[in-house]
């Protein structure tokens, strides 16, 4: 991960991508990298597991003990992730509110100034 959009912005957009669907079903490797592939990211295993084991660590996921070597782990939101994410949810529907019409807070600015003289 050497390009710097993706070491400073899209590695946020996945965690909360694997925090999303952790809360829904669970989430597995395998799944996880289809799915953020679907989304347009491109992701090796070498990025994806390190990750999910460090969202683990930090109280977020949980993971079960698979029976077999074959089995997948499955992740899961805990209740601290769950914290997390609807704090996140409204960070993220604040940030998508201000920045998704440009043009009409522009506007907003200008008429605000007008006003003010």
């Amino acid at each position: 991960m050497t390009d710097p959009v993706v070491r400073e912005f899209l590695l946020a957009f996945w965690k909360i991508h694997i925090l999303h669907h952790a809360e829904e079903d669970g989430v597995y490797g395998q799944w996880m990298l289809e799915e953020l592939r679907r989304h347009g990211y491109r992701l090796s295993p070498g990025t994806l597991y390190p990750l999910l084991a460090r969202m683990a660590r930090r109280g977020w996921l949980r993971s079960n003990q698979p029976k077999r070597s074959r089995d997948a782990r499955v992740y899961r939101i805990t209740p601290a992730g769950s914290d997390v994410l609807k704090r996140l949810r409204a960070s993220l529907a604040e940030l998508q509110h201000e920045v998704a019409k440009p043009d009409s807070r522009r506007l907003r600015r200008r008429t605000a100034r007008r006003a003010a003289r």
